[in-house]
């Protein structure tokens, strides 16, 4: 019977040497160095999630078990529910846009000269605290075009193509020869050529007059001409100034337009001079003057960005105005790992640019691209800050996210047990995008 070889023997195997340290094996070690940081995590991360766990199944007062009450609470609360619902829609579109943002800023930067300071520009918002940028964006979406930039724009462009009435508030006074017709005005009887018109209104401000306007003069006749002025019927200062007839302190409606009509048609029409006189040709005899509507048009006020119907979408507006730059310094990261002959060989085999950074760019930095839009997503559910801070309080209710929602609920309304189970919905809906995210990157590493 053969005997085992003698320990240390030629061939004999050797038994493993045990490796320590000073302070002891190496797995005391490690485990001295993470206990710091595992409490940390066991303090600020386990026990939070594990008390609102806990506190979801507890009614308001915290003593006694409500079950899944809260929780059904999260479907049936109007509240939450359109906090739900705004949401999806910032998961949907915030992510997006701001993504396909970066990889357009990135994809054309890349060969300008400039395209290092264009980025810094861009990126530039994310120094900024959700807090300063909420209040930036109060007052860009402003409904005064003299305060918020965002209605100054769109008044400007409205105003070049549809310029408002300098004379939204005039209005007949008593005793006046006109009367309401279909927004506007109109004589009460026929006028008559060689005979002067009076048409005086009231009701415009001093300082809202035309830059351009004169002092009113009575109209001369002209033969067989309809004459007539149309003027600012009001002097300051009590028991002075004739009504129906121009004063000496008293101004024209330059550019006020005159019809004249017959049977319900328009026959002849004209705009008053700078002193308020108008001259209308032989055929106006026998009709009535009207002053139509487009004289006392509202002055165009823009959009009201944070009206219940556009908060939302004007929310998220500011929210990719900070994050698109943090997207695009991603893209523009993975871009310059994008091995360059295979862009060359596309073009060379007469792909156009388009083609190339469709069919080529694109699935290259797909990886780059799921990391981003996933980054977002999750960004995107917590979201707090610019909401309560940029919606008024008229349509914070329009505006309202999960986030805002559990504030609410917790602060405002005393009702812990529903924020929590708001709360741990949240963290439901954070762990499948997480789990995404971290299956792509170890797939990513074993390639």
């Amino acid at each position: 019977m053969a005997t085992p070889a003698a320990v240390g023997a030629p061939g004999a195997p050797t038994p493993p040497r045990s490796r320590k340290s000073v302070t002891g094996t190496r797995r005391t070690v490690a485990a001295l160095f993470l206990l710091p940081a595992l409490l940390l995590l066991g303090a600020l991360v386990v026990y939070p999630i594990g008390y609102s766990v806990v506190r979801s199944f507890y009614d308001q007062s915290g003593d006694g078990f409500a079950g899944v009450d809260n929780y059904k609470a999260l479907f049936t609360d109007d509240g939450i529910r359109t906090a739900l619902k705004n949401n999806i829609i910032w998961v949907v579109f915030a992510p997006t846009v701001a993504t396909a943002l970066g990889l357009i800023f990135a994809v054309l930067t890349e060969r300008v000269r400039w395209g290092t300071a264009f980025k810094l520009v861009v990126f530039m918002p994310m120094a900024i605290s959700m807090l300063a940028a909420g209040i930036i964006f109060r007052l860009v979406y402003d409904q005064d075009p003299d305060k918020g930039v965002a209605n100054a724009v769109w008044v400007g462009v409205h105003d070049t193509f549809a310029q408002a009435s300098a004379f939204p508030k005039a209005h007949p006074g008593r005793d006046s020869p006109l009367r309401a017709d279909q927004g506007g005005f109109i004589t009460r009887t026929p006028v008559r050529a060689g005979t002067p018109v009076a048409l005086p209104l009231v009701g415009v401000a001093p300082d809202q007059m035309p830059d351009d306007a004169k002092k009113a003069v009575r109209a001369q006749p002209e033969g067989d001409k309809v004459t007539g002025t149309t003027w600012q019927d009001f002097t300051r200062g009590k028991g002075v100034g004739t009504l129906g007839a121009p004063d000496p302190s008293e101004v024209g409606y330059p550019g006020m337009r005159i019809e004249a009509v017959k049977d319900g048609k328009v026959v002849a029409s004209t705009k008053a001079a700078a002193d308020g006189t108008f001259s209308l040709p032989a055929k106006a005899d026998g009709a009535q003057l009207r002053l139509p509507a487009g004289n006392f048009k509202e002055a165009y006020n823009g959009l009201d960005w944070l009206g219940p119907s556009l908060v939302t979408p004007s929310i998220i507006g500011s929210y990719i105005w900070m994050w698109a730059g943090f997207a695009m310094v991603l893209i523009a990261a993975g871009l310059a790992g994008v091995p360059r002959e295979l862009l060359e060989a596309a073009r060379v085999d007469g792909a156009s640019e388009w083609q190339v950074f469709r069919r080529v760019t694109v699935p290259l930095l797909a990886p780059v691209l799921a990391v981003v839009t996933v980054t977002l997503m999750i960004n995107v559910l917590k979201v707090f800050d610019l909401v309560f801070i940029i919606a008024p309080g008229s349509s914070q209710d329009d505006a309202n996210v999960l986030a805002l929602e559990l504030y609410r609920k917790g602060f405002s309304e005393d009702q812990p047990g529903i924020a929590s189970a708001i709360a741990v919905f949240l963290l439901l809906l954070v762990i499948p995008v997480m789990w995404f995210n971290v299956r792509r990157l170890r797939r990513e590493v074993r390639r």
